[in-house]
């Protein structure tokens, strides 16, 4: 299908990314994934916002040569940079998740302080809501957010997991318990978070089996200080600001889904056009055509859904509520799609697809797993697409 509903102008900013990203990112994607080099992430962020291309969702502050920059053109960077490495992509998703909130959200002063690093690509952003307890379900928060009029500060002590960018990022938005005996969507209050904040603590981060070079880890706050004007919107609104940001951060993630199912679709199809096998070009085998059939067609699906929560978005008629079934259903099954298709181009490569001496099939392999589970799991997803189309149920988690 490739691009259908993109017009020329979307195409013509594909094709400045993916120029840009091999240039900037695929020299740098071997230290990245070998290395987990974070200077080699932080290089192409530089450039990335050198470019401009981390102020698209902002048209106030977008310089560029685009008319009309919005989730469309991040979607589409987001496909390119996963496509080269998803690791790199995953932490300017992030950034922007960050910027997001900031830009909309933020009192004048704060917004100014913060938000021009991370969209310059001097700094990156990070966002604050799992917690042990805590993952698709918000409801269980156990991170408190308490306002110390004597000093004209939030107080905030609890403790975050999985969070992207952990101990590197130079901004945190942080979702916390404002009020008590209400439902979590009703007493949720979201700050900004500078890392030179007193009582932030980074005590580890993780190793995953992939996304090598995303450094994600805990963050802990201990009687952690910011003053009064760093509440995001208003005092107990962070349900709402968080839902927004979760169906940009969705759409974002139907993008990175794209390009690592891309890649992977890309080397089954000349692997399985130059391998001989039995005497055969392997696929001219049904058994192989078959698996290079259902590639393609879900590769085209997750493409039309995922550019469609974009396009909607930013024709800027629907709510968040109503952009919820859309973001969803993009990250549901691009999502679904990069798995499968990882899978099986590891499974037509054979024993090539296994090892790290013949390509990035098996680096696919493992990067693919987390887009099931980031960003809201598929069976969360899922859930939330059901409670549209059962407007009068309520489904049983």
């Amino acid at each position: 299908m490739r691009d259908f509903l993109l017009n020329a102008e979307d195409k013509a900013f594909r094709e400045d990314a993916r120029r840009l990203l091999t240039a900037q990112l695929l020299p740098r994607a071997a230290a990245i994934e070998e290395r987990e080099d974070w200077d080699s992430v932080k290089a192409a962020v530089r450039e990335m916002g050198k470019a401009g291309y981390l102020k698209l969702m902002f048209a106030d502050l977008y310089r560029g040569p685009l008319k009309q920059p919005g989730l469309t053109h991040a979607t589409i960077l987001s496909e390119e940079a996963a496509a080269i490495n998803y690791a790199f992509d995953t932490t300017i998703g992030t950034a922007l998740s960050c910027a997001y909130p900031l830009h909309r959200h933020a009192a004048p002063q704060v917004r100014d302080r913060y938000l021009h690093g991370i969209v310059e690509g001097e700094q990156v952003g990070a966002i604050g809501v799992t917690e042990a307890g805590v993952g698709s379900d918000s409801a269980g928060m156990q991170t408190r957010i308490e306002f110390d009029g004597s000093r004209n500060e939030w107080v905030i002590n609890g403790f975050k997991r999985y969070i992207s960018n952990a101990s590197v990022a130079d901004t945190y938005i942080v979702y916390g318990i404002t009020t008590d005996g209400v439902p979590a969507q009703k007493g949720m209050t979201a700050l900004v978070v500078p890392r030179s904040a007193p009582g932030i603590s980074y005590p580890r981060n993780y190793h995953f089996m992939g996304r090598r070079g995303c450094i994600v880890g805990e963050v802990e706050f201990r009687d952690c200080r910011v003053p009064a004007d760093h509440l995001l919107g208003e005092r107990d609104s962070g349900f709402r600001i968080m839902l927004g940001m979760f169906n940009f951060e969705r759409t974002i993630l139907g993008g990175s889904a794209l390009g690592v199912a891309r890649s992977a679709f890309d080397i089954a199809v000349a692997h399985a056009q130059t391998r001989e096998s039995f005497g055969q070009k392997l696929g001219c085998k049904q058994l192989i055509w078959d698996k290079i059939a259902e590639m393609s067609w879900r590769i085209d699906a997750a493409e039309l859904l995922t550019y469609r929560a974009a396009k909607l978005y930013d024709e800027g008629s629907l709510s968040p509520k109503e952009l919820m079934k859309p973001a969803s259903q993009a990250k549901l099954v691009s999502t679904e799609a990069a798995l499968y298709c990882a899978d099986q181009a590891v499974q037509i490569l054979g024993g090539d697809g296994l090892t790290k001496e013949y390509g990035r099939a098996e680096q696919i392999y493992r990067d693919a797993r987390a887009l099931t589970i980031v960003g809201g799991t598929s069976e969360m997803v899922k859930y939330l697409i059901a409670s549209v189309d059962l407007p009068t149920l309520k489904p049983n988690l």
